[in-house]
């Protein structure tokens, strides 16, 4: 995988140890963009420290139902700094790109004002591509169609149809406007094909909900 000035082909590419920035409804995946606007004193020297080192920082979310940080989702995503600046109000607009997930292990004392954890990098993540052609496409369209005609909004459809299925799920499943749980579920499902099924569940439950008969809607 290319992040990047950098590629990540195998196990020793990729760190034993993570910086973690714990972040409730942020979610992001592999090859995919996540805007941030850090300003914390403590994320801001995490953030100083990664781009003196390997740019790597850890995406996570606080362990749901939680009202702080103590306890953590026991998994995340792997990002890149890919694109970094300073406001010169004391804020960096910081993008990261997705690598792979990660299980978080044991945390590591290291007297530093963020916290950083040993991890077990979803090594799978990096050949993901290899399962772009078991997800169905079709039905992934019609269920973000759906959605759209619901609430009435607009899509870059020439864009649509031009991303890869990896592309499109991911970064579908990273702007769903889904609470935590939901993109935690998102970010846990063991495959691209259940990814992409998960969402189109998640979708067709929303649109239920408010809707009523998601299938009526789907059509």
């Amino acid at each position: 995988m290319q992040v990047g000035n950098a590629r990540y082909l195998k196990p020793g590419d990729l760190p034993d140890t993570v910086a973690v920035f714990p972040l409730t409804g942020a979610l992001l995946l592999p090859t995919g963009q996540l805007p941030l606007n850090v300003f914390e004193p403590r994320y801001l020297t995490m953030f100083d420290n990664a781009m003196a080192g390997n740019r790597l920082i850890g995406m996570v979310q606080p362990a749901l139902g939680e009202q702080d940080e103590t306890n953590l989702a026991p998994v995340g995503c792997l990002g890149r700094i890919t694109s970094f600046q300073e406001t010169g109000d004391g804020r960096y607009i910081v993008s990261l790109t997705g690598i792979c997930r990660f299980r978080l292990l044991d945390e590591k004392d290291t007297h530093s004002p963020f916290r950083t954890f040993r991890i077990a990098p979803f090594i799978a993540d990096l050949s993901a591509r290899d399962e772009e052609d078991t997800v169905d496409r079709a039905a992934l369209l019609s269920a973000f169609k759906a959605y759209l005609d619901a609430n009435k909004l607009e899509a870059d459809w020439e864009s649509v149809e031009r991303a890869s299925n990896l592309t499109l799920v991911n970064s579908l499943a990273m702007m769903s406007p889904f609470g935590p749980a939901e993109k935690q579920a998102l970010l846990e499902a063991p495959d691209l094909k259940t990814r992409a099924e998960t969402l189109i569940a998640i979708t067709e439950i929303v649109l239920a909900r408010v809707f009523g008969d998601s299938d009526t809607v789907l059509q």
